[in-house]
C-alpha cells in the first residue's frame, strides 16, 4: 500500500498490478477508519510505502575524498551539521553516487527530509501495527529509501512444525553442553579481536577524512576571502570615481583591511575632505599630511587617509 501525504492530509492507494485504487483519505492522525480496508489483507500488503510531497524534500550534491567509501553513510551522519543545516537526529536521509569524475573524490547526490513532520503518521501507523518498509518521494531512484535501516520491517522466514522445533532444541542443547565453553570462550576472544581491528581502522580512516574536509574547507575559505576582498576593492574604486572631482589624479592608493590611504594632485584640494565625508562607506576622513604646492603645475599634492566599510545593498 501506499501512504501518499500532502501536508496534513494523506491519500492511500492501493497498488493491484500496474494500476493503482483509492482507498481512502485521512485528515486526523487516528487510522480507524482504515480497518475496513486492512481487515483480512495478507501481511505483503500492509507494508506500507510513504511518498512525501516534494516541498518536504531537500537535495544537495556533495563531493567527499574516497577514503569515506567503505563507511560513506556513517561519515555522512558524522558530518550532517557541517554539510547542511540539520543536525543527524534532525532528519532521514539517503543518497546515491554519481560515476565518473575524479578518482580521487566520491560525488554524490545527498537527499533528506525533516523527521518532525513526519513523526505523527509514523507514530499512528506503529501503534495500528501498521509497518512501513520505505519512504520516497516523487522522482525518487528506483531503491532510494529515506528511512533508516534500523526502521525498517524484518522479511519473516518459513515457518517449521512443533516436532521439528523440539528435535531441533533438543539438537542445538546437547551441542552446547557439550562444546559450547570452549567455543564461546575462543568465538568471544576473535570476535573482540576483530571489533578492536575493525574500530581502529574505522578510526584511522575518520581521522584522514577530517583531514581532507579541513583542508578543504580551508581551501574555500580563503577562496571566499579574496573574492570578497576583490569586491571590497571594486566598491573603494567605484566610491572614488564618484566622488573625487574633476582636476584630481590620485597617484597611489593603499588598501588594507579597512585603512585607505590616496595621494595625487587635485586642483580642488581643500574640497576633497568634505566630497569624500559625505560618502556613506568613508569615515574618518583627513589629511594625513600637510597640502603642498606641486612643482611648474597649478595643482595641489594631497595625503588623505580614511576607514573604508562597505554598505549593504538597498541601504
Amino acid at each position: 500500500m501506499n501512504l501518499v501525504l500532502k501536508g496534513d492530509k494523506a491519500l492511500l492507494y492501493l497498488n493491484e498490478g500496474v494500476e493503482r485504487r483509492s482507498l481512502a483519505a485521512a485528515e486526523e492522525l487516528a487510522f480507524p477508519d482504515l480497518e475496513p480496508f486492512l481487515r483480512g489483507m495478507r501481511e505483503e500488503a500492509l507494508r506500507f510505502r510513504i511518498q512525501l510531497p516534494p516541498e518536504w524534500i531537500v537535495t544537495r550534491n556533495l563531493s567527499l575524498p574516497s577514503q569515506a567509501r567503505s563507511n560513506l553513510r556513517q561519515v555522512i551522519r558524522y558530518e550532517m551539521d557541517r554539510l547542511t543545516p540539520f543536525n543527524p537526529d534532525q532528519v532521514y536521509y539517503d543518497y546515491r553516487l554519481f560515476e565518473g569524475g575524479k578518482s580521487d573524490r566520491l560525488h554524490m547526490e545527498l537527499v533528506l527530509c525533516r523527521r518532525e513532520p513526519l513523526q505523527r503518521w509514523l507514530g499512528s501507523l506503529k501503534a495500528a501495527g501498521i509497518p512501513v518498509e520505505r519512504i520516497a518521494w516523487p522522482k525518487a531512484w528506483p531503491l532510494a529509501n529515506l528511512l533508516p535501516e534500523e526502521l525498517r520491517p524484518r522479511r519473516g522466514g518459513r515457518l517449521v512444525s512443533f516436532g521439528s522445533l523440539l528435535t531441533l532444541t533438543a539438537l542445538i542443547l546437547t551441542a552446547v553442553t557439550l562444546v559450547g565453553p570452549v567455543w564461546q570462550k575462543t568465538e568471544t576472544h576473535a570476535e573482540l579481536d576483530r571489533e578492536l581491528n575493525r574500530l581502529k581502522g574505522q578510526a584511522t580512516e575518520v581521522n584522514k577524512l577530517r583531514e581532507a574536509i579541513d583542508a578543504a574547507h580551508k581551501g574555500s575559505v580563503a577562496v571566499l576571502e579574496r573574492k570578497s576582498s576583490q569586491a571590497a576593492m571594486i566598491d573603494l574604486l567605484r566610491e572614488l570615481t564618484d566622488r573625487l572631482p574633476d582636476g584630481t589624479w590620485v597617484e597611489n592608493l593603499e588598501f588594507q583591511g579597512n585603512e585607505v590611504q590616496i595621494r595625487g594632485e587635485s586642483t580642488q584640494s581643500a574640497a576633497l575632505i568634505g566630497l569624500l565625508e559625505n560618502a556613506p562607506a568613508f569615515s574618518g576622513v583627513s589629511f594625513r599630511s600637510p597640502v603642498t604646492q606641486g612643482r611648474n603645475s597649478e595643482r595641489e599634492r594631497f595625503h588623505i587617509g580614511f576607514t573604508f566599510s562597505q554598505v549593504p545593498e538597498g541601504s
